[in-house]
């Protein structure tokens, strides 16, 4: 009787192990909110995070896979416990999404804007990833995503929207850093993907400006599950993007400094 109740046991761990657990970090907006539906028809319990606590609850009453909700403020000291409050709340994680950010365009250079743009998408975006990462590091017997939302505008410095531009770039460098450090340590069983989309019609670019070759969001959140499904390191959305990056890669700094180039 106790042999086959621990073997019940070990397989009712093994199936828990099994099955899809995503945090989604911004998800009561834009890309984040996008992720929230479609990892949940595709099978995912989902925990969710952003500022409003009112925002998430009314995302969670109209979506039952929506399991768990916590009220994040990521520049907050505190952030990194309320993740991890969370994550027990959804009964543990697979995947780490991370869709909190800011950005101006901000050619005056407003101090609060960029000090805001710098919290929030470096110093926020660390702990939170840091303590996602530790998490999964702890959990070794489990494959494990961890996902951040950066930019294109991370691959070039854009003079309109400095900060912006600034923080991408580091969460770039972040990721590859990461990306490396688990091939230094053996750790073979977290997989880390960078995903670059250009402008999505969100909220995020509604600022009065206009942004060519805008991306439907929902669009731009299947291709994300796919290319995560698809283990790719680096997620450029869409084709068009791709192409822009590879060509503006080819502008020498000298030219390119002085071209006259939009942000986001």
């Amino acid at each position: 009787m106790e042999k086959s109740y621990l073997c019940n046991y070990k397989t009712m761990q093994a199936m828990k192990n099994r099955q899809k657990r995503a945090i989604i970090i911004g998800a009561t907006s834009g890309i984040g909110l996008e992720m929230v539906k479609v990892l949940t028809a595709q099978g995912w319990q989902v925990g969710i995070a952003g500022r409003r606590q009112e925002r998430l609850q009314q995302i969670q009453s109209k979506n039952l896979d929506v399991v768990a909700t916590e009220c994040i403020d990521i520049t907050k000291e505190d952030a990194p416990k309320h993740l991890l409050t969370l994550i027990g709340k959804t009964g543990g994680m697979n995947l780490y999404f991370h869709s909190a950010g800011v950005g101006y365009q901000n050619p005056a250079l407003d101090m609060e804007k960029e000090m805001t743009t710098v919290a929030t998408n470096v110093t926020g975006f660390t702990q939170m990833v840091d303590t996602a990462f530790h998490y999964f590091m702890a959990h070794p017997d489990r494959e494990a995503h961890l996902a951040v939302i950066s930019s294109i505008a991370g691959t070039r410095g854009l003079g309109a929207a400095p900060a912006y531009s600034s923080t991408k770039r580091y969460i770039n460098h972040y990721m590859e850093c990461l990306t490396q450090l688990c091939h230094i340590r053996g750790i073979h069983h977290i997989h880390l993907h960078d995903i670059r989309p250009g402008f999505v019609r969100t909220a995020f670019i509604a600022d009065g400006h206009h942004y060519p070759l805008q991306l439907d969001p929902h669009r731009v959140a299947l291709s994300i599950a796919k290319g995560i499904q698809a283990d790719r390191s680096i997620i450029t959305i869409d084709w068009r993007y791709r192409l822009l990056v590879f060509f503006w890669r080819l502008v020498p700094r000298w030219l390119w400094v002085r071209l006259k180039v939009a942000s986001k």
